[in-house]
């Protein structure tokens, strides 16, 4: 590169790398530096492939753009440095011949960040999903409950009218399958109440979460904290709040329980966040929650539809509860989201701080 061709690409704000035609970097300007948290001098003389992982998608827009000598856009490029997550790009790949300015052979490669954009675009289509479960579970329960009463009811009065001592199993068989699809429907309809919003301890959350799943499985599962105490009070409904952790939290129990998974152990994780785009509105501080398990992971064919409603892992599971999760900490503003490998599993709440902002109404 000559001088005038490094001064140059160094004053753009766009990251720009030049690779060769045998793909070897020869140049990072500083704003490649600082978005690939690269030094340009400790990658220049690689290769592309010893630089970047997953870097297929990258090779083949060089490819591209040598073979037909023209410049080539990729709107969702995805590689990674290696060592670290994949990051996504538009990207602008541009042969280059060797000139008074260039004195290589080779590409130019543009790259912009469009994780924010990702983020955005996979929260609108996460509020959607959640409104719409609301929606349906709302009339699927209105649905059921009438007839279920009725159900019920005819019954008991046939219970009442039987001469055989054994024809009463069937009859009590048919009320306690009411009674249970009855409860279904009560919980498909317990997200809806009003929020009762006050200021909340997230720690107080956890805490009361915590105690209720030491009760229920005891020595069988061992629960961490790792807690950063400095976080400040949210505005929240705090019995949301602590049904949303508790829904999780116990789906990584059972699923640990289940696994017979030996040193079974969830950790509850709390830390800061700043500079947080959440429901289409920036803030300055949030809260992030991890709830991290060492099971076996979310089944890959559910990891889709994992907080639609109805849609479980478990044979006796009733998938709702990390519907109404959901529900609960959209209610509030924030995101769920979840990362899961065999092993390790992290479930992640993310909420807002800012006091002027209450729980939206159901």
């Amino acid at each position: 590169m000559t001088p005038a061709a490094l001064a140059g690409l160094d004053l753009l704000a766009t990251a720009v790398i030049v690779v060769d035609n045998h793909d070897v970097l020869r140049h990072m300007n500083p704003a490649a530096e600082n978005l690939l948290e690269l030094a340009n001098s400790n990658v220049a003389g690689q290769r592309v492939a010893a630089v970047f992982a997953d870097h297929d998608l990258l090779a083949a827009a060089l490819n591209y753009a040598r073979k037909n000598n023209c410049s080539f856009s990729e709107h969702d490029l995805a590689f990674a440095v290696a060592g670290r997550p994949r990051m996504h790009f538009n990207c602008t790949v541009t042969p280059i011949e060797r000139s008074s300015l260039f004195d290589v052979d080779g590409c130019l490669i543009e790259c912009r960040p469009i994780e924010q954009q990702l983020r955005i675009a996979r929260e609108e289509r996460v509020h959607d999903q959640s409104e719409a479960n609301r929606e349906l579970m709302r009339n699927l329960a209105h649905e059921i409950k009438n007839p279920l009463g009725g159900i019920r009811g005819a019954a008991q009065l046939l219970d009442h009218e039987l001469d055989k001592p054994d024809l009463h199993e069937y009859t009590q068989v048919i009320m306690k399958e009411a009674d249970r699809l009855q409860a279904l429907m009560n919980r498909l309809l317990a997200p809806h109440r009003m929020a009762r919003p006050a200021h909340v301890n997230i720690h107080e959350v956890l805490e009361r979460v915590r105690s209720v799943l030491l009760a229920e499985y005891q020595k069988a599962v061992v629960i961490e904290r790792d807690y950063d105490v400095s976080l400040p009070h949210i505005y929240g409904d705090q019995e949301q709040l602590i049904q949303a952790v508790l829904n999780i939290a116990r789906n990584a129990a059972q699923a640990l329980t289940e696994a017979a998974t030996p040193d079974a152990r969830i950790i509850f994780k709390t830390r800061a966040a700043r500079q947080v785009v959440l429901a289409r509105k920036r803030y300055r501080h949030a809260i992030e929650i991890g709830v991290i398990d060492n099971g076996p992971g979310v089944p890959p064919d559910i990891a889709e539809r994992v907080f639609y409603p109805l849609v479980s892992g478990r044979d006796n599971g009733s998938g709702l509860g990390l519907t109404i999760a959901q529900n609960f900490v959209s209610q509030h503003n924030g995101t769920l989201t979840f990362e899961s490998a065999p092993g390790h599993t992290c479930f992640t709440v993310l909420l807002p701080v800012a006091d002027s902002v209450a729980p939206a109404a159901a």
